[in-house]
């Protein structure tokens, strides 16, 4: 069997977790899919899955084989793409790393908008807080908010997020209204920490043109955007929160904006790639399709 063919047949069987289903996507006869495996395996001489009667799962050099694969299969597809002058109709799995919010909030409300445009690309969006390494785990893209921190990655601005600071009317009613940046140390905050930082972290604001943080006491820390909202929203102290966030729940007096005379700074949100995906069509589709979406809030 030829090499590439041989080697789309391994990461197919890694990511399905079967022989039989990887063979009947790329229809092949199963025989021929594990004698081929069998083959890879004795070129390397090295194990890369770990059969059952159940089960296919990857060895750890067979985890590391994948990852390799995924990557070149990808460079390949890429430079057909290009020779093909396929830009205008990519194709192919694209796979993104979004925030939660960023997710429910932002992007899947919209998401059918993107498939319609492109109905080619297959996409698998993965989300949370932890820090991904995109080029080990074949991540093409993340959206991300604050200061990029990896030099490696390109980042493509996507805006800049206004933020409020706000509480429920049942806090405020405990506790009262701080009426100036000093009067925020008499009041509780909820934490929000994050996988990059244990410590909770702080409070911003424009005083005098400068950006001045202020720590606040906190009883209760999660790590979750949605969740900070929810704790905000059940009394449990201050947040600081991108607006859109919090829009319709001001809008409905469940939670009061608070220090308007003094502006928050403006959270900045970007689309992050590796460098070598700079010229990948899905990608670049994509995160045009992201500026023109960020651009509409």
């Amino acid at each position: 069997m030829d090499k590439l063919v041989t080697l789309n047949l391994f990461t197919r069987i890694v990511e399905l977790k079967s022989f039989s289903l990887a063979a009947d996507q790329l229809a092949i006869p199963r025989a021929t899919a594990s004698h081929a495996i069998k083959q890879l395996e004795s070129s390397l001489n090295t194990r890369l899955l770990e059969r059952t009667t159940r089960h296919v799962r990857t060895t750890l050099d067979g985890q590391a084989y994948y990852r390799r694969c995924k990557s070149i299969l990808s460079e390949l597809e890429d430079a057909d793409s290009a020779l093909r002058d396929i830009h205008a109709k990519p194709k192919g799995i694209l796979r993104v790393d979004l925030h939660g919010t960023h997710a429910t909030k932002i992007v899947l409300p919209r998401i059918t908008d993107f498939h319609q445009n492109y109905p080619d690309i297959q996409l698998i969006m993965s989300s949370g807080d932890r820090l991904v390494d995109l080029v080990k785990e074949g991540i093409d893209c993340v959206v991300r908010a604050g200061t990029l921190q990896d030099s490696s990655l390109i980042a493509r601005p996507l805006m800049k997020m206004p933020q409020v600071i706000c509480a429920s009317p049942a806090y405020l009613a405990q506790y009262g209204y701080p009426q100036t940046p000093n009067d925020l140390k008499l009041h509780h905050c909820v934490g929000f920490f994050s996988s990059s930082r244990q410590h909770s972290y702080p409070f911003e604001l424009i005083v005098d043109g400068n950006t001045v943080q202020y720590q606040l006491q906190h009883w209760l820390s999660v790590n979750d955007a949605e969740n900070y909202v929810i704790s905000a929203l059940q009394g449990t102290g201050l947040i600081q929160v991108p607006r859109y966030h919090v829009e319709d729940a001001i809008q409905n007096n469940l939670l009061v904006e608070l220090l308007k005379d003094w502006q928050s700074p403006y959270m900045n949100v970007a689309a992050l790639y590796p460098q070598h995906k700079q010229l990948s069509p899905r990608v670049r589709v994509f995160i045009d399709w992201l500026v023109t979406l960020y651009q509409q809030l």
